[in-house]
């Protein structure tokens, strides 16, 4: 796996695919190879897929108790797109991943050609009380020993013995502590928005998703029936159809912001 120096971190990734950029973040605890092996090869022909780990997560390596929080993230992902030469890009975020999205495009809305926000709500709550229950490590170690195993497998061998039991709590701590998007950053981002979310996501109520999707300038909402947390995985074959159109119908305008930041770049 290719690695790259940004924002002082060795940020690892995935790449694959050709045509315009597409950076797709990937949700707490996971990877973006993980997290994104069934969706990835379904979108890289048309794109050039790039899927980074998350500080702290899987090939980055990251000390998870010396502090972990969104602005972290966001200033990652800037550097991670700087270090590659990408001026403006198509961006996915699945939770975590989707409010690292969300910063990023009110703070540069210049930057996104579109953006797809999935299982991410704009409020604290339930995201804070869920994770506290779900995201637990020794509910997780009781309950459910073979996830245990698995973000054992997944973290420990770069960042360290129970590096995992660390990046869970600081991950929590985030949510409970992170800034939320007012009314008028949500409205900076005017880039093609798709709002996706599952009507049973204990983490984002679906009048949540349909706020987010109003408070952006060219919002849309899919809301997936009989669908949890786990969008991306759960529905794989209806996001995939879903995701195509949106990018179809888009192209024209993602096209026009490409060309738009190109010609700002060339009068600086």
């Amino acid at each position: 796996m290719p690695t790259i120096e940004a924002h002082g971190l060795k940020t690892a990734y995935e790449v694959d695919g050709a045509g315009p950029p597409l950076v797709m973040l990937h949700g707490a605890t996971t990877s973006g190879r993980d997290q994104f092996a069934r969706l990835a090869p379904v979108v890289a022909p048309a794109f050039r897929v790039y899927l980074p780990d998350a500080r702290g997560h899987a090939g980055t390596a990251w000390d998870s108790g010396d502090g972990f929080t969104s602005a972290d993230l966001v200033a990652d992902l800037a550097g991670f797109v700087d270090a590659l030469g990408i001026s403006t890009f198509h961006l996915l975020g699945y939770s975590m991943g989707g409010m690292t999205a969300l910063h990023f495009a009110s703070a540069f809305p210049e930057r996104i050609r579109s953006l797809v926000a999935i299982s991410i709500g704009i409020e604290r709550e339930p995201r804070l009380s869920v994770g506290r229950s779900l995201m637990d490590p020794e509910r997780i170690e009781r309950d459910d020993p073979g996830w245990a195993r698995s973000l054992a497998d997944r973290h420990d061998p770069l960042h360290g013995t129970d590096a995992w039991r660390r990046l869970l709590r600081a991950i929590v701590d985030d949510v409970a502590d992170q800034p939320l998007l007012t009314a008028a950053e949500l409205r900076a981002i005017d880039a093609p928005t798709l709002v996706v979310a599952g009507d049973r996501d204990p983490f984002v109520p679906v009048a949540q998703a349909l706020a987010l999707s109003r408070q952006v300038r060219s919002g849309r909402l899919l809301i997936l029936p009989g669908v949890g947390h786990d969008a991306v995985d759960e529905t794989s074959a209806l996001l995939e159809t879903a995701l195509t159109e949106f990018y179809r119908s888009t192209e024209a305008v993602a096209r026009d912001r490409a060309g738009e930041s190109n010609v700002t770049e060339a009068a600086r």
